[in-house]
């Protein structure tokens, strides 16, 4: 009994030891909450970045300061997720227009704190639907309340009707973009699920993909090519077992090694 101990002590700790060896980086994944004040995370971003080969940490939404600079200190990397519509009035000075859905002002508050610690620090950061809206506005952009309402002409259906890790429209990519070069192609079918978009652009950030009916659904930041997003959810088709858009998760890991 006493040999048997002796083996699963030191199996354990050699387990540890290759754990922290292997120096896995560790992904912060920005928080919702519902009514109940449950802080929540789509298991579909967990399990992108675990097949990805990245250890996924939920940051929950909170007004401290000292406990966001504490959050920052100990990821490697950033992952905006999707979520309700952005405050226009409080981020990007417009008034509210009718098709203006559900915002959640605490959140707004702590994730464009989160992007702009994140970036100083030189945090890798991946943008996704709301966190790609989110990251132009805290940069200086400004965001289409409501597509349907505000582009009278030529709109695509950005909100399907389908599973979510089905592609239902075209994105077509700059060719020198960081999409273009980890998918090593120029146009890719996506899902959608947005009624908000990018409307002005955030100085220093260049667009890199599009719909055909020019809706901004990739960008990243202008000479840094760490600080990148996407529109769509490629969280959805990669959690469900599909390696098409994989590459974004691991491209995201290799920066969060590169300090």
């Amino acid at each position: 009994m006493k040999r048997f101990f002796l083996f699963f002590f030191f199996s354990c700790f050699s387990v540890a030891l290759c754990a922290q060896s292997a120096k896995l980086p560790i992904i912060g994944i920005s928080g919702a909450h519902n009514s109940d004040g449950a802080a929540l995370v789509s298991s579909t971003y967990i399990n992108s970045v675990l097949r990805a080969g990245g250890v996924p940490v939920v940051l929950p939404i909170n007004d401290r300061p000292e406990v966001l600079e504490k959050m920052i200190s100990m990821i490697d990397a950033l992952i905006m997720t999707g979520g309700e519509d952005v405050d226009p009035l409080k981020n990007y000075n417009e008034e509210p227009i009718p098709g203006l859905e559900g915002i959640n002002p605490t959140r707004d508050a702590f994730d464009i704190a989160l992007v702009k610690l994140a970036a100083e620090r030189g945090i890798p950061i991946l943008g996704i639907c709301r966190g790609h809206q989110l990251i132009n506005v805290a940069f200086g952009g400004t965001l289409y309340q409501d597509l349907p309402s505000q582009v009278k002409t030529g709109l695509i259906k950005h909100r399907q009707q389908a599973p979510s890790w089905y592609g239902t429209h075209r994105v077509e990519l700059d060719k020198n973009s960081v999409l273009a070069k980890i998918l090593s192609k120029t146009s890719v079918v996506t899902n959608s699920f947005h009624h908000q978009a990018v409307k002005d652009v955030a100085p220093g950030f260049t667009v890199t993909g599009r719909t055909n009916d020019g809706v901004v659904e990739a960008m990243e930041m202008t000479g840094n090519p760490r600080i990148f997003s996407v529109q769509f959810h490629p969280e959805a088709p990669t959690s469900h077992g599909s390696d098409e858009l994989l590459p974004i998760f691991a491209y995201l890991i290799e920066m969060a090694g590169k300090k």
